[in-house]
């Protein structure tokens, strides 16, 4: 777990510096160039594309996990709209609240009980 905890902050570091200087270079107008892409039909909207179904299942997850109540809404929301920089954050408060316990992590804490009562 430390390994991935490592990556987390790594990659979260390198993330928000990479976008901030997109920010400054290109603006924070990232919709149109976005479905720009896609439109085009090219081989940046198909990454584009599949990079939406990742930032799509990542909200989700993030719904189901805590149970489509409102507030796992709002967290699907930022997990579809700011992708790895939410992702990155949800996850190390996850593993730092679970105490790296992985299947409460991935379940939640309810879906995790029921499973450890399984055989």
């Amino acid at each position: 777990m430390n390994t991935f905890r490592y990556f987390l902050w790594v990659f979260l570091a390198v993330l928000l510096v990479y976008t901030a200087v997109v920010i400054l270079n290109h603006g924070a107008n990232l919709f149109p160039v976005f479905f720009g892409e896609l439109a085009r039909m090219n081989w940046a909207g198909q990454f584009n594309l599949d990079f939406a179904g990742f930032l799509f299942l990542s909200g989700i997850w993030s719904v189901w996990r805590n149970g489509f109540t409102p507030a796992a809404w709002g967290l699907g929301v930022l997990a579809f709209f700011f992708g790895m920089l939410f992702l990155t954050v949800y996850l190390l408060f996850l593993i730092s609240r679970e105490r790296g316990d992985l299947k409460r992590i991935l379940l939640g804490p309810a879906r995790a009980a029921i499973a450890d009562l399984q055989p």
